[in-house]
C-alpha cells in the first residue's frame, strides 16, 4: 500500500510539473521562438540527465536497435506532440487546445485494447474513468469552449494528433522497462535534441535573437524541472502504474493550472470549475483503482527510480 501511495504522489508531482509548464512556456516565448525554445528545452534537459548518469556511474544503451527505439519514443513523446501543439495553438483557443490535449488517456485505452494482452489491457472501469476525467476537463475550461470545436479544423486535428502521439508514447515506453528510467529519459531527450537543434539553427538562427533574462530563466526551469525531472518520473510510472495510469495525469494538469491561478494570480474558483476538478480527480482515481503495480523486471530500474 505504501508503494502505491508513493507512485500516486509521483503522479501528482508529474501533473504539477507538466501543468506548470504552460506558465513557463508563456514567459519564455516572449523573446524565444517556439522551435528554439523546444530545442533549448530538450537540449538542456538531456545535459542535466547525462550529468546525473555520470555521477551515478550509469551508462546509456550501446546497441543500435535500442537507439532506434528511443528515437521513435522521442518522436511520439516530445518532438512530434510539442511541434503539433505549438503549430495548432496559433489558431486554436487555449481552452479548446486544453480539452483536445487531455484526450490522451482515451487514446491509451483504445490503443491498449489492440496492442496489449493479459493484465496490462485496460478494463471498463478505466474507460469510465477516462470519460469522467474528460468531463471534468470540459467543466474546468468551461463548457463554452466546446462551441469552438470544428472552427479551425486542421489546427484542432493537429492538437488532437499530438494527444494521440502521447497515447502511443505511453504504450511504447513499456519497451524500455528493462532499462533504468534515468537512461530511458536521457536517451529519449538526446534523440529529441538531435532532431530539433538542427531545425532551430536553420529556421530561427538563434545567434541573432535577443533573448531576455526572464525568458532564459523560464526556459531553464522548463528544461530542468518540467522536462528532465518530469521525464524521469514519467518513465518510472510507465513501469509501475502502467501506460493508462500514467496518462491519467493529463486530467490533473488543468486543475493544477486553476490552483496556481488562485494562489499566484488571485483568481476566483467558481462552482463549475470546482466540480470539474472533483470530477477529474474522480476519473484519475477510477483509472488507477485497485490496479496492481507493474513489476520492474530489472533490479537496476528499482534502484535508480527510488
Amino acid at each position: 500500500m505504501a508503494g502505491r501511495r508513493f507512485e500516486f504522489v509521483l503522479l501528482g508531482v508529474l501533473a504539477l510539473l507538466w501543468g506548470s509548464s504552460y506558465m513557463w512556456i508563456s514567459l519564455a516565448l516572449q523573446t524565444i521562438p517556439p522551435m528554439t525554445l523546444i530545442a533549448l528545452r530538450v537540449g538542456l534537459a538531456s545535459l542535466v540527465l547525462l550529468g546525473i548518469l555520470s555521477v551515478r556511474g550509469l551508462k546509456l544503451p550501446t546497441d543500435s536497435r535500442m537507439w532506434r527505439l528511443l528515437f521513435v519514443q522521442s518522436i511520439v513523446n516530445s518532438t512530434g506532440p510539442w511541434l503539433l501543439l505549438a503549430w495548432g495553438q496559433q489558431s486554436v483557443d487555449s481552452a479548446v487546445a486544453s480539452v483536445l490535449n487531455s484526450t490522451s488517456p482515451l487514446f491509451v485505452f483504445f490503443f491498449s485494447l489492440f496492442l496489449m494482452s493479459g493484465s496490462e489491457r485496460p478494463a471498463l472501469q478505466q474507460f469510465l474513468g477516462a470519460l469522467a476525467g474528460m468531463a471534468g476537463i470540459v467543466l474546468i475550461v468551461g463548457t463554452g469552449a466546446l462551441e469552438s470545436l470544428g472552427g479551425a479544423f486542421i489546427p484542432q486535428i493537429a492538437v488532437l494528433a499530438g494527444a494521440a502521439l502521447y497515447g502511443i508514447a505511453a504504450i511504447w515506453g513499456r519497451m524500455f522497462s528493462h532499462l533504468p528510467p534515468l537512461a530511458t529519459a536521457a536517451g529519449t531527450l538526446i534523440c529529441s535534441t538531435a532532431t530539433l537543434l538542427p531545425l532551430s539553427l536553420v529556421i530561427d538562427r538563434p545567434w541573432t535573437l535577443q533573448m531576455s533574462g526572464e525568458s532564459l530563466a523560464a526556459a531553464c526551469i522548463l528544461s530542468v524541472f518540467c522536462t528532465a525531472l518530469a521525464f524521469l518520473i514519467y518513465f518510472r510510472l510507465i513501469n509501475t502504474i502502467g501506460p493508462m495510469g500514467t496518462s491519467s495525469q493529463a486530467y490533473l494538469r488543468s486543475g493544477i493550472g486553476v490552483v496556481l491561478g488562485i494562489v499566484f494570480l488571485n483568481e476566483v474558483l467558481n462552482l463549475e470549475t470546482f466540480a470539474g476538478i472533483c470530477l477529474a480527480i474522480f476519473g484519475v482515481v477510477l483509472i488507477n483503482w485497485r490496479r496492481p503495480l507493474q513489476p520492474t523486471p530489472n533490479k537496476a530500474v528499482q534502484e535508480n527510480s527510488s
